[in-house]
């Protein structure tokens, strides 16, 4: 579906209008140099499919899902880059405006166009202006959160704002779009959040695998963390939130906390929430049922999403 949704992104972009070809500039930079490493665009698609056997007619709604992350996860670099964030040709100024047009008035533009039935347009809105409000939440309960006291609830609280938030959003719109009944779209809701914190685990063991120990660097506070917190020996908590703060800005303390989130013990405790994560996953997508094909597929990315890729140390 590349092309389709390339096309469809374009046309996305045509409606911004002919008086605003500045704006149009710097938003179609921040697309072309925010790509993706996995293609979740498709999700709507999928669950739309899986409603109607149709993909096409939720093509408007994976450029909904694809300026909202772009969004976002560009608000993120902006906020981590302390004054020297850039995207291609766009410097910090740029791509601020570029990252808001992104995020509200151009997704809500496209579910007012004609390519949406007119009967749903309202809804789809409204669902979009949910999110955000929720995935605000969930940020803020993020940058807010602090490694002593935090539990897997706490974290999980704020995985559900800042990722479940937008995957149930699109979950949600994709199935009002194919006329679903409203007991369905609050299924497709909680599979969407489900699925959402499954994406936040996966995205959290990619960044240890890689290296790159952006949320240590950070001090972000995520479930590993938690479970880390709350399988460690009486008295010894605050060693660990000690090296987590230290960690921000010490190689040394980042090595040294990796060993407490890698050992053994920690990551069966890791495991065993995504296992639950992924049998609540499959559970809802039992009770929906529909058009198999594509049902099959979401099964196939919930398993994907949901592996255990963190090996012990020690």
């Amino acid at each position: 579906m590349a092309t389709a949704i390339e096309a469809e992104r374009e046309a996305a972009l045509d409606l911004l209008g002919p008086s605003a070809p500045a704006v149009r500039a710097v938003v179609a930079e921040l697309l072309a140099r925010r790509t993706f490493r996995y293609p979740l665009s498709v999700l709507p698609l999928i669950v739309h499919a899986v409603e109607t056997g149709a993909v096409e007619p939720a093509l408007p709604l994976a450029v909904v899902h694809e300026l909202w992350w772009t969004s976002a996860c560009c608000l993120d670099d902006l906020a981590d880059s302390q004054g020297a964030y850039r995207a291609g040709d766009l410097d910090e100024s740029a791509a601020l405006l570029a990252t808001v047009i992104a995020g509200t008035p151009l997704p809500l533009s496209v579910v007012r166009s004609e390519r949406i039935p007119e009967p749903v347009r309202g809804t789809l809105s409204a669902e979009i202006i949910r999110c955000w409000t929720l995935a605000a939440e969930g940020q803020l309960r993020d940058l807010q959160g602090q490694a002593a006291g935090a539990t897997r609830d706490s974290v999980l609280a704020a995985y559900l704002g800042k990722s479940g938030a937008p995957f149930s959003m699109i979950t949600a719109m994709a199935a009002e779009l194919a006329g679903a009944p409203q007991p369905r779209v609050e299924l497709w809701r909680e599979f969407g959040n489900v699925f959402g914190v499954l994406w936040q685990i996966f995205n959290d063991q990619e960044d240890i695998l890689s290296g790159r120990d952006e949320d240590l660097r950070n001090g972000t506070v995520t479930l590993l963390l938690a479970c880390a917190l709350e399988e460690a020996a009486p008295g010894s908590t605050e060693r660990a939130s000690a090296l987590h703060a230290a960690a921000r800005h010490s190689a040394r303390a980042r090595a040294d906390i990796a060993e407490l989130l890698l050992a053994p013990a920690v990551l069966c405790r890791y495991a065993k929430a995504i296992d639950e994560f992924r049998d609540r996953a499959h559970r809802v997508l039992d009770e929906l049922g529909g058009h198999d094909r594509y049902l099959s597929t979401l099964r196939d990315l919930v398993d994907r999403s949901s592996r255990m890729l963190l090996e012990p140390r020690g």
